[in-house]
């Protein structure tokens, strides 16, 4: 028996790392010990702020709306994150072999009983750097359906379909922007750009390769400029919107071409009163396609499901890892350190690209 510790937000603003006793290893299931987890900062920072949606509303599932009056988490919260590599250290099922390194999204927790009949488990091949591995079953799948919502858009159905020749635009340099860029040039782009207003982020941007420009109230003009297509054409073929702030999503409509996509997998947890659809988005005929990682393209899903979208994740980072591991993961900290990085993330007192807590041997 070992103890296992696992990151909770008992209150708001505050993370407490809690011990508990691991229990026997059940049949059918595997014992995975963490090496690395991922934080993702947008989407984690809402339950230890207490300003996600799930704390004032419920969702049903089946009819697909939220109900404000039955509100769906409450703290303590016991379950963050979906970025994990660990090392199998017990199985008792032959779907996963003891010894394996694999990908998962179980949260932070130093030690995770999985189960491959319900759970995503992706074996990670030899070559690769372990902690590139937090990219692969969940947030690398996230950008990749991304694309696969533009192959839709296009009328394709592989991933090079909607941004193969085409001009892109990127709108947030985060770790999906960033990764969403580089799966947009590595399946054939014509040209990436990537726009923020943060100039560490747009350093990143720059140092992966991709065209990097800041978010100005003159951007669009500039772009439109010099993105012509014919008479009153002009702009980016396809945008990839990639920041859960709706001054983002403004950029990204303002640069697209007439009857061009936004394909959207920000998180507008603020809700999007900046966005003033009575513009460009109808003088443009302009189209807003959420590409919200729970499902792939309608008609697409015979084709296309987690377990590819992570083999597309692992082909870029075959490509790519070397720089990602030098400009996107910009801090790896001891898991124990965790409740600092969240204070000093949430204050603002601390930046990074993307943040994965290393889990000692024990």
């Amino acid at each position: 028996m070992s103890t296992v510790r696992t990151l909770v937000v008992p209150r708001p603003g505050e993370l407490d790392v809690v011990e508990t006793e691991e229990p026997a290893l059940a049949e059918g299931r595997f014992r995975a010990a963490t090496l690395f987890t991922g934080l993702s900062a947008g989407t984690e920072l809402t339950w230890y702020r207490g300003t996600s949606p799930w704390f004032a509303a419920g969702w049903d599932a089946e009819l697909g709306l939220f109900d404000p009056g039955r509100p769906a988490a409450h703290f303590p919260v016991e379950r963050l994150g979906y970025m994990e590599v660990a090392r199998v250290t017990g199985s008792r099922t032959p779907a996963v072999p003891e010894g394996a390194l694999v990908a998962m999204a179980y949260g932070h927790t130093t030690v995770h009983h999985g189960d491959p009949r319900t759970e995503h488990v992706v074996p990670l091949p030899d070559e690769l750097d372990p902690v590139l591995g937090v990219y692969v079953a969940h947030l690398g799948p996230i950008c990749a359906n991304g694309l696969l919502h533009a192959a839709a858009e296009a009328g394709g159905s592989t991933l090079d379909a909607g941004v193969r020749g085409r001009l892109v635009v990127v709108t947030g340099a985060g770790a999906i922007g960033l990764l969403v860029g580089l799966l947009a040039r590595r399946h054939g782009a014509a040209e990436v750009v990537v726009v923020d207003a943060t100039a560490e982020r747009l350093a990143a941007a720059a140092r992966l390769g991709l065209g990097a420009v800041e978010d100005t109230p003159d951007l669009a003009a500039e772009l439109k400029l010099r993105w012509r297509h014919g008479p009153a054409d002009h702009g980016a073929d396809i945008v990839f919107q990639c920041r859960g702030q709706d001054a983002a999503l403004a950029t990204a409509l303002r640069v697209l071409r007439p009857q061009g996509t936004v394909v959207d997998l920000a998180y507008y947890t603020g809700g999007a009163a900046g966005v003033h659809l009575g513009e460009e988005f109808h003088h443009n005929g302009l189209g807003i396609r959420c590409a919200q990682i729970g499902r792939v393209p309608r008609g697409l899903a015979g084709t296309w499901d987690r377990r590819r979208l992570s083999a597309a994740t692992l082909e870029l980072l075959a490509a790519e890892g070397d720089a990602l591991r030098a400009h996107l993961l910009t801090d790896v900290v001891p898991f124990a350190d965790a409740p600092t990085v969240f204070a000093e993330l949430s204050a603002r007192r601390r930046r990074a690209l993307s943040t994965v807590f290393a889990v000692p041997a024990p």
